[in-house]
């Protein structure tokens, strides 16, 4: 018996299904702003590049402890938001003694998905350059496909200077992998992807580095592909010798699954945690 044809229009419209999604992203917003305010020490539109968008935020902690920098990439599509409204996911690692880097980058169509991977490895060699640190890197939707490709990065190809594991660990939420399947859909109104630009910004077709982990956090109440792609970003990537674990947090939407990382002791704060100390 065939195998149903999946709507790709409904299963990527993580706004539709969830209904109060307008309220959670206020309360980003809102929660980004009181702690920029109450944070111990925050560096605000730090330029990485030359572009307007091409700004960073350091959040560092009283107790700093030794260690890698987190950097938490935002998501949106790759067409929405900004560092502005992210800020807060600082605060579950800075109360565990972690220094995070929250950066904003350009947006489609102004720029193609490509563009926005490499503006993201320039943000990770400014700051290897500026704190000398290695990097951990965790992200949100869009920000989670931009964790991988920052963990499938050949850094000695990109800054001869840098280590070749710049990027130790990665922790990946609600990430997309392969983006073929948003081509016929209109979320591709603004990101213009061919079949073979999707392709070729998908990091499930990037070889990644052997003897790096990455976790794939997705939540149980997202859409069938969003758990798939989890689910198989973990199995091609555990095959060329990455250790990739998928995980699904019971319960949780594309928008919930993030608020937990906002908390000292939340579910992805001790995930991200683990990361960072065993990318020490």
């Amino acid at each position: 018996m065939q195998a149903p044809i999946k709507d790709y229009e409904a299963e990527y419209n993580n706004r539709a299904r969830v209904p109060n999604h307008a309220s959670v992203i206020a309360s980003w917003e809102e929660q980004s702003v009181q702690w920029r305010e109450n944070a111990y020490k925050a560096d605000l539109d730090l330029a990485y590049g030359a572009g307007t968008r091409h700004k960073v935020d350091v959040f560092s902690p009283e107790n700093e402890a030794a260690g890698p920098i987190v950097m938490f990439i935002h998501g949106g599509y790759w067409q929405a938001l900004g560092r502005e409204w992210f800020s807060h996911m600082a605060r579950g690692p800075n109360l565990n003694g972690i220094t995070v880097a929250v950066p904003s980058y350009d947006l489609c169509p102004n720029v193609s998905v490509s563009q926005i991977t490499e503006e993201m490895q320039a943000c990770c060699l400014w700051l290897w350059k500026t704190y000398r640190r290695r990097i951990v890197v965790c992200g949100h939707s869009a920000g989670g496909h931009l964790t991988a490709c920052m963990l499938a990065t050949d850094w000695n190809a990109h800054d001869g200077d840098a280590p070749p594991l710049l990027v130790g660990a990665g922790l990946s939420i609600s990430g997309l992998f392969d983006l073929e399947p948003l081509v016929p859909t209109t979320i591709n109104d603004n990101l213009q992807l061919t079949s073979e630009s999707a392709r070729k910004a998908s990091p499930i077709h990037w070889a990644p580095p052997s003897g790096l982990k990455m976790i794939a956090a997705v939540g149980g109440e997202e859409s069938s592909e969003y758990l798939r792609q989890s689910k198989d970003i973990a199995k091609a990537w555990h095959t060329q010798g990455m250790a990739v674990m998928a995980r699904v947090l019971p319960g949780e939407n594309h928008f919930s699954i993030v608020a937990s990382l906002a908390e000292k002791d939340g579910v992805l704060t001790k995930t991200l945690t683990g990361l960072v100390s065993g990318a020490t």
